[in-house]
């Protein structure tokens, strides 16, 4: 697989630790009068991201807790059940986010936080069958994906 791309961005000090994970909301009001609003706000709302290095540069912020700190982030891997026909590794898909059964024990895997609905991503692992994991007794694969 290519090398990552990595992308600069600005997180709270507090979480600004290697291997953090968080889905990025978009931009509050209180950032309106920063001036290193587009240094934070420069990621896509609703997707995953992983912190992979942590820099020295640090700004007082109004939002977070002891200031923000430059992070070097990648696109994290998400963990997602889907049809067989999609499971491919190195394929490109638009993952189907169509079950609204909220109370199967599965759903968290059917509807990841991270997925941008109509977004295409990447089969990067086929984790294996899950065809006794849905309530609906679909036959799925576990599988893991990365934004295309």
């Amino acid at each position: 697989m290519a090398d990552i791309k990595t992308k600069v961005t600005l997180v709270g000090t507090v979480l600004a630790k290697p291997g953090t994970e968080f889905i990025y909301e978009g931009e509050v009001a209180a950032c309106d009068a920063c001036k290193v609003k587009k240094a934070c706000n420069n990621l896509q709302k609703g997707r995953k991201y992983r912190i992979v290095t942590v820099r020295t540069t640090h700004h007082e912020c109004a939002v977070h807790f002891n200031g923000a700190t430059a992070v070097e982030v990648t696109d994290a891997p998400i963990t997602m059940l889907i049809t067989p026909e999609m499971a491919i590794v190195n394929s490109r898909i638009r993952p189907e986010i169509s079950c609204n059964k909220s109370d199967c024990r599965s759903f968290s895997l059917c509807r990841p936080e991270g997925v941008v609905e109509g977004e295409k991503y990447v089969v990067t692992d086929v984790i294996g069958n899950a065809s006794d994991i849905c309530d609906k007794g679909r036959s799925l694969k576990l599988v893991e994906i990365r934004p295309a």
